[in-house]
């Protein structure tokens, strides 16, 4: 189940972000270098984002998806995680927070959605391709904000280019 992200989540999603960061792509990366995801409800609901989490049959955390808004145009999508043993076709969970977080893109009017992703994580780059976004080069990026640079690739999805 996809569900918009509340407090209660808190410890799990960090635990989930952590965990993907660190142990599946060894990024080395720490909650210091990411102070947004300890506080989810400023960094992102207050200020004209949202944040969803996908919740397994026990209730428990196991994906994520953020979006941070920039301008009234232009949005970040962050600290989208899907446990490994819950990715994959058949689950949906990837695809579910995705929509979910297009669905909020559309409402809200943003006309370009752009992303940071390690250069290793070449599964995701699959996925981002897949659903319309174009890499870019980190000189071309329209706005300013702020990401832990780890050899990190941007992309971003302009949606009156669709």
């Amino acid at each position: 189940m996809i569900t918009v992200y509340a407090d209660r989540y808190k410890e799990e999603v960090i635990k989930l972000i952590l965990h993907v960061q660190n142990v599946e792509y060894s990024v080395g990366i720490s909650v210091e270098d990411q102070p947004d995801i300890l506080d989810i409800q400023s960094s992102y609901i207050e200020d004209g984002g949202n944040f969803w989490v996908a919740l397994n049959d026990n209730g428990e955390v196991v994906g994520s998806i953020g979006l941070q808004k920039k301008t009234n145009d232009v949005a970040v999508l962050k600290k989208f995680f899907v446990y490994k043993d819950y990715r994959g076709k058949e689950l949906r969970i990837g695809t579910g927070l995705y929509e979910a977080l297009l669905d909020f893109v559309e409402k809200h009017r943003f006309s370009k959605v752009i992303l940071d992703t390690p250069s290793k994580a070449t599964r995701s780059h699959s996925f981002y391709k897949k659903v319309g976004f174009k890499e870019i080069a980190k000189e071309d990026l329209q706005i300013q904000y702020d990401y832990p640079d780890r050899d990190s690739l941007i992309f971003e999805l302009d949606l009156f280019d669709k």
